[in-house]
């Protein structure tokens, strides 16, 4: 039979149909290819999203490490001072307010000279500049004038915060009285495994020895033990629960992998609390170690 060349309409349509082809070919090439590439974002520590929560109830909040550390160490001081947990509420509450909760090295112009986490100023007899400028001292500083307001326990927010601060809008304290009293909660002990960090991975060791300083500073000697990469502790009750997660909202700065109290332990890389073997009272946090 004889074979005659194909038409150029049919040609034309082999020539659509091959390109169809190597377009979809093609396509599926640049689609693997972005998959490829979305996967590795997702695994980049570069989509982390550093951030610190508290749970107490149905209500979360979230703070940044920076600010979760400054919380700790607001109701760290409230615990080694024997305070209530709404002593440290209405301090946290009062420096979301004031500074964000970071100690910020300026004023505004209502107070150019404040400083620090509670914005306190030196001309109103808040201490040097220096001195409202070390969270530690601002932080006592606070709580010694607010121990002076009577019933300062059952005020509102607004007014116990006011009377110490003396502040030209009061009723600003009270917007952030629910995250202060949920930060409070976990931060005081009073609410256990109530506060996770999420974070990236350490970017350098960790120092158990500089992590036992700080911790004595904020609570009183607390009597670590450090073994290599691993400091461990006896303590109890709510000061337990109040370290443990003091340390947790403190990971970021001192490279802390993982914290373990009371049964439950808090791993860097999981994200979360889960049961573990750890005694009761014992309180062990372990830090990154040096890369070889």
């Amino acid at each position: 039979m004889t074979r005659y060349p194909p038409s150029a309409a049919v040609r034309r349509r082999r020539r659509r149909l091959r390109s169809a082809a190597m377009l979809t070919a093609l396509a599926a090439v640049v689609v693997g290819g972005a998959v490829v590439a979305v996967h590795q974002l997702e695994d980049s520590e570069v989509l982390v999203r550093e951030r610190c929560s508290a749970t107490v109830g149905s209500d979360t909040f979230e703070l940044t490490p920076t600010q979760a550390g400054n919380a700790a160490l607001i109701s760290g001081v409230a615990v080694s001072r024997g305070l209530p947990a709404r002593a440290a509420s209405i301090a946290i509450a009062t420096a979301i307010q004031e500074s964000r909760l970071e100690n910020i090295d300026y004023g505004d112009d209502a107070g150019p000279d404040s400083r620090g986490l509670f914005q306190q100023r030196p001309s109103q007899g808040w201490g040097t500049e220096e001195q409202v400028m070390a969270p530690l001292y601002a932080t006592g500083a606070f709580y010694d004038a607010l121990v002076q307001v009577p019933g300062y326990e059952a005020l509102p927010i607004t007014e116990a915060a006011q009377t110490v601060q003396r502040s030209a809008y009061p009723e600003a304290y009270a917007d952030h009285e629910p995250e202060g009293r949920a930060f409070a909660s976990a931060l005081t002990g009073n609410s256990p495994a109530a506060l996770n960090c999420t974070l990236r991975e350490p970017d350098g060791s960790g120092d158990v020895l500089a992590v036992s300083s700080a911790l004595d500073e904020v609570f009183g000697p607390l009597g670590g033990v450090a073994d290599g990469h691993r400091l461990t502790m006896q303590v109890t009750g709510t000061t337990g629960w109040a370290a443990a997660q003091w340390a947790v909202a403190n990971a970021s700065t001192h490279h802390i992998t993982s914290v373990a109290y009371s049964g439950l332990e808090w791993v860097r890389e999981d994200d979360g609390w889960t049961p573990t073997t750890s005694a009761d009272g014992t309180l062990t946090v372990t830090v990154a170690a040096a890369t070889p």
